[in-house]
């Protein structure tokens, strides 16, 4: 026998919901064969069997939400497994017991013959109680196929799912589907109605901001209990908005991450200027080939993949007393989605591909992740991550490293800024060129301030004086 668990579908993601088995009990299973589709807050994903051998249970049945590590099934040796896994024995033994219930039962209220009527009454009245009960809002949509993020906002908002119109696949409800009622019917005030009974003096929209939560895996090692900060609340011109699971998670994955390693940050400037050429040579052909832009990040990835190889520390795991070294690169790229969170494809074995195909894998990893196509390995086994909020303009940025990663290289934005160049006699000129930074924050348990700076030097080295025209 084996058991089938809720799998681990990114870092921050704690719960899913099953949207559809591919199998019913007693089927035979092959491994690697799709076994369930499961949808989280990120992701809709294909789960496939670990093992072969027959379905011989399913124990959280198509709709259910689940925490991560929940058994969902078990996969047997034999199709006869599934009739002896004892879901069939307790009806029969429960059947077996009732007639002897029934007949104990009119013993019990023979000296108070009186309240009888009262008690056959009762249950006349609370007859249509169950259809009740299903048509309340409150349910937050059981029976219905919805998203860990998409039930917490019909929750939250105290919304009847049946009423909401889905635009998803097979008609499902989106969470773009849940927030345009809020906010056309009622706006982002009505979500907040109860705390006007709990609090009469304030307006409809605000109530207290829940108080945030510190991990309990957040305190260093050693320390005593972390005081908690005190809870903000919202005043009268404050508008109240509920943290998604995507921030919630994010947040104490962020917390973790500060905790465990001690973070240091170095930052360089880079000349991109050879890249600026390339890219302004080849962009109008390679943006009708490929079908997307040829950008800086590409770029930063190929030089960066390059630097490890000669710096093989900086793609490291800190384990316990030992510093775990990859003789591989699977490249993570930081991808935002929509403003509302983030997630990391990861480009496995990077270091055997070339500048055109981590650009095309980097447009294909970030595309199915806005539409959330990613599988359970896109989004694992990363070894180092890319955070490129350079396309924004910024000029110098402290990202939090991804654990149990050693390090994250965070880009910056590159503008035309004048610099001083010197040509092959010495004689030194000012010219115009594309300059940016690269900031890298790391973990000091790791290696010293020399190995990172070394590190991120030879990968602006790279970018300054390769011969990119080569690799396009």
């Amino acid at each position: 026998m084996a058991d089938i668990q809720m799998p681990q579908l990114g870092e921050t993601v704690t719960e899913g919901t099953i949207t559809k088995w591919f199998k019913a009990v007693g089927d035979e299973v092959t491994e690697d064969e799709p076994l369930f589709e499961v949808s989280t807050d990120k992701v809709d994903s294909e789960v496939p069997a670990p093992s072969a051998g027959f379905l011989v249970e399913i124990r959280v049945p198509e709709g259910e939400t689940v925490d991560v590590g929940t058994v969902l099934a078990v996969i047997g040796d034999s199709a006869d497994a599934a009739g002896d896994g004892g879901g069939d024995a307790p009806a029969d033994e429960a059947a077996d017991e009732a007639p002897a219930e029934a007949e104990q039962a009119p013993a019990e209220p023979a000296p108070e013959p009186e309240p009888e009527p009262a008690a056959e009454e009762a249950p006349v009245e609370d007859e249509p109680a169950p259809a009740a009960a299903a048509d309340a809002p409150a349910s937050g949509g059981e029976g219905l196929l919805l998203s860990p993020v998409v039930r917490r906002l019909i929750s939250e908002h105290d919304l009847d799912p049946t009423s909401i119109k889905g635009t998803g696949a097979g008609g499902r409800i989106t969470r773009s589907d849940v927030l345009k009622l809020v906010e056309g019917d009622q706006g982002a005030a009505p979500a907040q109605a109860p705390a006007a009974k709990e609090a009469p003096a304030q307006a409809p929209a605000v109530k207290q901001a829940p108080p945030l939560q510190r991990p309990a895996a957040a305190p260093a090692a050693g320390a005593g209990s972390t005081p908690q900060a005190p809870a903000a609340r919202a005043g009268e011109r404050d508008t109240v908005v509920p943290l998604n699971n995507i921030r919630k998670r994010t947040g104490e994955h962020m917390v973790r991450s500060k905790a465990t390693s001690p973070h240091v940050l170095t930052v360089m400037e880079v000349d991109f200027e050879k890249v600026e050429q390339a890219r302004r040579a080849h962009r109008d052909e390679f943006k009708a080939t490929e079908g997307f832009s040829l950008t800086y990040l590409p770029f930063i990835a190929r030089a960066l993949i390059d630097a490890i190889d000669e710096f093989p520390h900086m793609n490291a795991t800190v384990g316990d007393g030992e510093l775990i070294v990859h003789n591989y690169v699977n490249l993570g790229i930081a991808v935002d989605l929509n403003y509302e969170g983030l997630i990391v494809p990861v480009i496995h074995e990077a270091q055997d591909k070339r500048l055109a195909a981590i650009a095309r894998e980097i447009s294909n990893l970030a595309g199915r992740a806005r539409s959330k196509k990613l599988s359970a390995d896109d989004i694992s086994g990363g070894t180092v991550t890319i955070t490129n909020a350079g396309q924004y303009g910024t000029f110098v940025q402290s990202a939090v490293i991804n654990q149990p990663q050693s390090m994250i290289l965070s880009t910056e934005g590159v503008s035309r800024r004048p610099v001083v160049v010197t040509d092959a006699m010495g004689a030194e000129a000012i010219a115009i060129h594309s300059v940016g930074y690269l900031s890298m924050a790391w973990d000091h348990r790791a290696f010293d301030g020399a190995y990172a700076a070394a590190f991120l030097s030879r990968v602006r080295e790279i970018l300054e004086t390769r011969d990119w025209e080569v690799e396009l």
